[in-house]
């Protein structure tokens, strides 16, 4: 397995092979690709690509997938739908676990989401993950946007933090990110894991449903309905999708944990091979 100290653009590009072939295998999942099959798709060869993914993933191919099917995915929603509804009932947050964050989230006030936070200072960097690249960025209240960018994406990372917060100050500082960064990817080589300070803007039911999608496990999976039912508006799902999708602080808010009812991944801002990489990759760890 990676060491997660070592995460690099190497490793980026080895995401960007998976994910390739994760995609694949979702379009052809029907015929059923065999791995020699899968591994000419990314111009490896069988060995390499096994050992690749097996590097990247601490598991084999074959293995892996089943974390996919719709049949885990249907038992893993019946299974964080029993834990949700157990936190409920005793007034608890889900429990902690390894990889899980302690997370707190904090809302701009009304006043300051009509003003986008003039004179906010926002400190960003991209780092290298095992999902790809992303931006982090925080401010002095705390982290305010994690995205997973790529690189044919078309919008410079500063210009994306500004459509956000119209009147911060945009600065890029690596330094400063970088060990929230190995904090939220890496939690299990930080010595002292602080609980890590979210602050957004939304309206009152989005910030609802983020504060909802905290409460998924490592691991789990949910759905838009539970989500809704979490939240006491049952009949609200399509909003709750909505909310989900808008979703500013991708990963610990842990939107790719969200499913569909019938075992599909839905939908997913980031490309849903890389919710496929990362719910995957996540069951892999539970192990």
């Amino acid at each position: 397995m990676i060491h997660p100290n070592i995460v690099n653009a190497e490793d980026s590009k080895d995401y960007s092979r998976i994910a390739k072939a994760i995609a694949f295998i979702q379009k052809n999942h029907l015929k059923q690709p065999d791995l020699a099959t899968v591994a000419q798709q990314i111009g490896l060869s069988e060995s390499h690509f096994q050992r690749l993914f097996s590097q990247w993933a601490g598991i084999s191919p074959k293995r892996f997938l089943q974390y996919l099917t719709v049949e885990y995915a249907k038992a893993k929603i019946s299974e964080t739908k029993s834990l949700l509804d157990l936190t409920l009932d005793v007034g608890l947050s889900s429990p902690g676990r390894l990889h899980d964050l302690f997370v707190k989230l904090e809302a701009v006030s009304p006043g300051e989401f009509k003003t986008g936070r003039a004179g906010l200072q926002i400190r960003y960097g991209i780092h290298e993950t095992l999902f790809g690249k992303s931006l982090l960025a925080t401010t002095p209240r705390g982290i305010c946007n994690l995205f997973f960018c790529d690189d044919t994406d078309e919008q410079n990372p500063a210009e994306i933090l500004r459509t956000s917060w119209k009147n911060a100050e945009i600065i890029p500082d690596s330094q400063t990110t970088q060990p929230l960064h190995a904090q939220i990817f890496h939690p299990s080589t930080v010595n002292l894991r602080q609980p890590l300070t979210l602050l957004v803007k939304g309206t009152n039911f989005q910030i609802q449903v983020w504060r909802a999608l905290l409460q998924v496990p490592f691991g789990g999976m949910t759905t838009y309905q539970n989500i809704a039912q979490l939240i006491q508006h049952p009949t609200a799902v399509r909003a709750v999708g909505n909310a989900v999708g808008k979703n500013p602080i991708s990963y610990i808010i842990p939107c790719h944990r969200v499913i569909r009812e019938s075992g599909e991944l839905g939908g997913y801002h980031w490309g849903l091979a890389r919710k496929a990489a990362i719910l995957g990759w996540e069951a892999s760890q539970r192990i």
